[in-house]
């Protein structure tokens, strides 16, 4: 049997073809080597995209993914290309957000996750959307996600 935990890995090294859609997107994790120790990891996509189900334009996001780590860690390159699927994907945004927050504890059965979605306006109005498994863990460094409310001109 190899030791090379990383031999798994279908993505990362090479070049990728994105996925049609996130069902059909290939989400992998790693091992994580500080299993034994609480800390959060953060992944933030500023230029998240996906399509109005309705019309079909492009809705636009920042994306702020907040979670720690059990015994396995997302693999970057596979969230990225997971994440570029909503591309041409149609979903509303509240969709859109949690969904992707369950696919994420669904392959990491993290210790806890929270995810923002914070989309850009569509006729005026901004939606936010927050979604985590429970009340995170009272011992952990929980910065603020960076992200400010839409304010608009003023």
């Amino acid at each position: 049997m190899s030791k090379n935990p990383l031999e798994h890995l279908t993505q990362l090294g090479g070049a990728n073809i994105v996925a049609a859609s996130p069902e059909e997107a290939v989400l992998e994790r790693v091992p994580n080597p500080q299993a034994d120790t609480d800390y959060v990891a953060r992944f933030t996509a500023p230029e998240f995209t996906s399509l109005c189900p309705v019309t079909g334009q492009p809705d636009f996001a920042h994306l702020v993914i907040d979670y720690v780590p059990g015994e396995w860690l997302v693999e970057s390159k596979s969230l990225k290309l997971y994440l570029t699927s909503f591309r041409n994907h149609g979903a509303f945004h509240e969709d859109c957000t949690v969904s992707i927050g369950r696919r994420l504890v669904e392959l990491l059965e993290p210790r806890w996750l929270r995810i923002g979605g914070y989309w850009y306006p569509r006729g005026g109005i901004p939606i936010d959307v927050f979604w985590q498994t429970g009340k995170a863990p009272e011992h952990i460094w929980l910065p603020e996600t960076g992200v400010p409310g839409y304010r608009g001109r003023g």
